[in-house]
């Protein structure tokens, strides 16, 4: 038994001294969402820690309790079956599955990722690029884009419209939540707000090539005030990003430093959807996009028109009415 006690003191040791350089940003979340994720998290963990624990103490105890020199231990060799156990054994596991069943169902439409976010105050929308290996954030409201740097004030919505340049990525900020995966010719959505001012660490998880383990961002939760700040020096950048310097910038790259872009090419984000739909014009994408998310942002008169029209042959949607029309929403 010393001997065992010794092991599991080692084995706890090591396991403190691999842990020390993790960071479990996951666990302390600065926005709605994270928290609600930190919550679901340490629900679904606890109930498995029910059977789990009991578990791992009796396969440690049982080789203890009959071991060979203990002789007070019963020895009954034909024993085969107790319905007391089979019970406990089915009935618990059963519950707890039965529960978890039933908080996935709920947590999944509560943190929807496409739902937008309850608030009074005015969200902003950050078009986000996944590139090699680099990621590129454009902010159509204010003509501005900047470069491994992202920033909105706290305590409003942001509302993210992701896609990819290339590969399949994943976009992630651990402490505000969410993981989202960013698709060449798609869009994804994602809709997060931050409770807190701060600095907090951006990713791609999930890998992506050579520079991938570099691909970093910082998300800047700041006051009103200090957004301000930051929309008015990017916008003091002399940097146009249009499509000649988006195809410069969007060559691979490892250890992009941060830049700002002053002014922003229109529909820059669009266009860089539609480039992978393989020869589809950008009315094409739209109506495209908008059959197979009709129950999203589609417009209901949009749709109606684009249906009349193609009913009589005309010709395809007019630009005034796919721009209502979020291209190429393929992942729908």
């Amino acid at each position: 038994m010393h001997a065992l006690i010794s092991r599991l003191r080692y084995a706890g040791v090591g396991a403190a001294v691999l842990l020390s350089g993790c960071n479990l940003e996951v666990l302390t979340p600065k926005g709605d969402v994270g928290s609600q994720e930190k919550s679901l998290i340490l629900i679904a963990l606890g109930l498995m820690a029910i059977v789990a624990i009991p578990v791992i103490a009796m396969t440690l105890w049982f080789p203890w309790r009959y071991r060979k020199a203990n002789e007070k231990a019963t020895y009954a060799p034909t024993w085969s079956h107790s319905t007391k156990i089979e019970v406990v054994v089915w009935t618990i596991p059963a519950i707890i599955v039965a529960i978890l069943a039933v908080i996935t169902w709920t947590s999944s439409h509560a943190l929807d990722p496409y739902k937008p976010l309850e608030s009074e105050a005015k969200p902003i929308t950050v078009q986000v690029v996944s590139m090699d290996w680099k990621w590129l954030f454009v902010y159509p409201e204010y003509g501005v884009a900047s470069v491994n740097e992202l920033a909105f004030p706290t305590d409003r919505p942001v509302n993210f419209q992701i896609t990819s340049d290339s590969v399949m990525n994943a976009f992630f900020i651990p402490q505000l939540g969410s993981q989202v995966y960013a698709m060449a010719g798609m869009e994804t959505k994602l809709h997060l707000i931050a409770r807190e001012p701060g600095a907090y660490d951006g990713l791609s998880t999930n890998f992506s090539g050579e520079g991938f383990s570099d691909m970093h961002f910082k998300a800047i939760a700041t006051s009103e005030d200090g957004f301000k700040d930051w929309i008015a020096k990017a916008k003091a950048a002399p940097s146009t990003l249009d499509i000649n310097s988006y195809k410069t910038l969007a060559k691979p790259s490892e250890k992009t430093p941060v830049a700002y872009y002053g002014s922003v090419a229109d529909g820059l984000f669009a266009s860089v959807v539609n480039q992978h739909m393989d020869g589809m014009s950008h009315d094409a994408a739209a109506h495209e996009g908008m059959s197979m998310d009709m129950h999203h942002d589609a417009p209901e008169e949009s749709m109606q028109m684009d249906m009349h029209e193609h009913q009589d042959g005309g010709a395809p949607i007019s630009n005034s009415v796919s721009s209502n029309i979020t291209p190429a929403k393929a992942e729908k």
